[in-house]
Parts: C-alpha cells; structure tokens; sequence
C-alpha cells in the first residue's frame, strides 16, 4: 500500500482532481448559508481579499520569472481560493458554529495544498508522492557515502557493485558564487584502480526551481546510470550534479549577471575540483554537459561558449536563449539592462561571432504528443522525426531546438533533434537523458562503450 501511495502522480491523474473536489466541499460548507449581515459586508469583503492576494501573487511570480509560459489557470483560481478561505477564517469566526469553525480552518491548508500541486504542474517538479516525500524531508540519497569512505574504498580496493554518490562542498574562490553542496556519482569501475582510471564526466544541470540533488531524486538519473553501468562492466561516466542557481527559486540561468557569476561557478570551480579530486579526465573530449529546461539552455551555452572544455551537449526541452520573461525583462533581471552583456551568453550570437566548430556535438530532446514517431517507435534508429505537438511544448521548445540545431549545424557542430513523447516535466526529462546517454557515454569516450551514431532528423521534420 505505502508503495501504491508514493507511485501515485502529482502531476497526471486522479489524485489531483480529488482533492481540489475535496477543497472545494469544504470551503464552501465553510462560507455556508449565513445571516444577511455576513453576505451583504463580509463575504464581499472575502472576496476583495481574494483578487488582492491573486492580484499580488501574479505580480511576484511573474517578477521572478518562473517559467516561459503562462501560468495555468488553475494556479490563479486555487491562489485565489486560498485567500477566500483565509478571509472567510478570520471574517466569519465571530458567530460561526463549532463545526464551520472547523471546515473554515482545514479549508486553508486545502487550498493552498491544491495551489502548490498547481505550481507543480506548471513546473514539473514532484512527479510523485515519494519524490515530494524525499525532497521535502531531505533524507540521505540512495547509496549515498561520503569523502572518507571513498577514500577507504579505494585504498582497500573495495569495488562496490553499484556506483556511489558523493556529496562535495566546492571552493567558489573563482566565481565567488554562494552555492550549496553538490553531488558527484562514480561508477563501479572508478574503484577498480588506485589511482582510479580517467572516465569522462558529464556535468549534471536541472531546471530553475532547483536543488543539486534533483536529477537524482525527480529526475531517476541514479537508476539511469546505474543500469548503464551495469550493462557495460560497471563502466559509465562520472556526473557531477551541480547548483547553478544557489537557492531553490533563483534562476540565474547559468550566466554572469546581477543573479551571481554562476557560469564562472560551473566551469572555474567545478570541472577543475573534479578533475584534481576525483582523477577524472580534464581532456575536452571526455567532458559533456547534460540539462533539463532551465539546464538545457545552459547545457548549449556552455558548450558554445567553452568549445575547449565541453565537446558534447544534451539540450533537454531548453530555451532559445536565457530566459526569464520576454527579452527586455531578460535583460533587465538577469544582466541589470546591460543588452551586451546579454548578447555574450545568447547561444545564437556565440555560435555566428565564433563561426566553425570542431569536434562538438549535440543532443536536442523535446517533447511530443503520443502519436507522433519517436526515437523508442521509429522503425529506423537513424530517423526521428522532429514534429511536435504544441500542447505538450507551450514554452516552444520545438521551435528553440530546431532553430538551435539549424544553426549549430551549419557552423560545424553536429547535432540533431529528437523527440519523446510526454510533457514538460520531470518524467519527461528523466526519460530523455535515459535515452540520450548511450550516445553521450560512447561520444565522450567511455570505456567499454560500443560508439552510438547521433539519430538524424527525419526529412519530414517541421521547422
């Protein structure tokens, strides 16, 4: 039962439906049929409470930038539910029998409960119960050691038969970037050597409502990984999951701007600490980069913009460009107005001032409906068709991959756009680097590792 409970959805599915239902029952049992004093001052009053609260939520969420799309309606509906229910509280106590006392009080928690699964599925980031669970109580990831027990590993030769996941503080003396602690996963056949054999790494990028640790839990990359290796003599890449945004809700959208120098974080303090601590390659060609949304436009910039440090890329459902609103709010929040220093991490730009590329590589992955081909249902591997369906890419990801990888192409990086068929959300995501990382693994030179060719795009594909 506790198995059926943490599986279940908290983004598709009956659960949500039942318990705005549920909200719904209890507030207005909580406003009820009252006495004509109440209905005519104070559940007008309630209600004025309520387009404020709404009112004041729009403007901060949409000050910060959560997402390229618009909220849906239900976020504002159940916001707005929630400040009725806090008024009809505080307003109708007075008077009010014991039991709709009750019901007025278990109507907030309500609603602002359906309020967050609303905020949930805008941005994707509980896809169940258990992984809501995980993350908001902060338990220990799945074999997760730390540095000392490394350390006792690899000196006794300890080989263990799946891959540990390290947690690291990283000296930000570079960048000066306040982060939090990262995470570093190493594969079985790490501790098969003292000193350990230099695999390649893949720096690990979620989206802009974040922790270091939610490719790991949202996102299934341990399992991932691990079946990988297991299937390749417990060989697979190092991946360090990085904070590029240094709080849960700021996007910083991988740059050097008013939001704190994260790209210096990512590339100055980063890959040199991995490469001194962990003895993992420095060589360009065994470094790559791997992003969800928010990650996935910083997986292209950093790319395009460090062809000496980062030889392949997997662009999961990212921008055009960094982004945190319209273009002009872009430049406002993240680079305080200065539009030059926008142009130097806009990937477009990059790529056409720094012209021909040699030896890089990309995997652009973006949702598409049910029906439509896919890489898992195309008769042939090599073709996968690009055409998606506007429903399930309201922040016109299609769109941004395609033009990127137009782009790209012709200035000599060679990449290519494939689909899935799903959402915008961390199913989705999970999904997608599950099927990009064979051919990320073999292009950075794992060993054991049969090379994989990049799918092309189908000739049909929409542009």
């Amino acid at each position: 039962m506790s198995h059926f409970i943490g599986e279940l959805s908290l983004l598709h599915g009956w659960l949500r439906t039942a318990m705005q239902a549920l909200a719904l029952f209890v507030v207005i049992s909580a406003i009820g049929l009252r006495r004509r004093r109440w209905r005519t001052w104070a559940l007008p009053v309630a209600l004025g409470a309520a387009a404020v609260v709404t009112a004041l939520s729009h403007w901060y969420i949409t000050s910060i930038g959560l997402a390229g799309d618009p909220a849906p309606v239900s976020l504002w509906l159940w916001i707005a539910m929630s400040g009725l229910a806090a008024a009809v509280l505080l307003l109708g106590w007075s008077g009010a029998r014991w039991w709709r006392r009750g019901l007025a009080i278990v109507s907030v928690p309500l609603c602002v409960l359906c309020a967050t699964l609303a905020l949930n599925v805008w941005v994707g980031y509980f896809p169940t119960v258990l992984a809501a669970w995980n993350q908001l109580t902060s338990g220990p990831l799945p074999d997760q050691i730390d540095r000392l027990r490394v350390t006792e590993m690899q000196l006794a030769g300890t080989k263990p038969t799946k891959g540990v996941v390290v947690p690291v503080n990283i000296n930000p003396d570079a960048s000066h970037f306040p982060h939090r602690q990262e995470l570093v996963y190493l594969p079985p056949a790490w501790f098969g050597s003292n000193p350990p054999p230099r695999l390649p790494t893949v720096m690990m990028i979620s989206s802009a409502f974040n922790t270091p640790a939610d490719w790991l839990r949202a996102g299934g990359a341990f399992d991932t990984i691990d079946n990988f290796a297991a299937h390749h003599h417990g060989f697979a890449p190092v991946l360090v999951f990085v904070d590029p945004t240094g709080a849960f809700d700021n996007d910083t959208e991988c740059v050097n701007g008013s939001r704190g120098n994260a790209a210096d974080h990512l590339t100055k303090d980063v890959v040199p600490f991995v490469v001194s601590n962990f003895g993992v390659s420095a060589d360009r060609t065994s470094w790559g980069v791997a992003g969800w949304s928010m990650g996935g436009t910083c997986a292209v910039d950093l790319a395009v913009m460090h062809p000496d440090m980062f030889s392949a890329f997997v662009d999961i459902a990212g921008d055009r460009s960094p982004n945190v609103g319209t273009k002009d709010q872009t430049i406002a929040r993240l680079f305080a107005g200065n539009a030059a220093a926008w142009a130097a991490f806009d990937p477009v730009t990059i790529i056409s001032r720094h012209g021909a590329y040699s030896g890089v590589s990309g995997w652009f992955d973006v949702p598409a409906s049910s029906g439509a081909h896919n890489l898992a249902e195309a008769t042939d591997p090599a073709l996968v068709a690009t055409s998606t369906d506007p429903s399930v890419n309201p922040e016109g990801q299609d769109a941004a991959a395609n033009s990127l990888c137009d782009i790209a192409t012709a200035n000599g990086i060679t990449s290519a756009v494939v689909t899935q068929p799903g959402n915008h959300d961390w199913p989705f995501a999970a999904q997608a680097f599950a099927a990009s990382l064979p051919w990320l693994a073999a292009t950075l030179g794992t060993p054991a590792v049969e090379p994989v060719q990049l799918p092309q795009r189908s000739r049909g594909a929409s542009h």
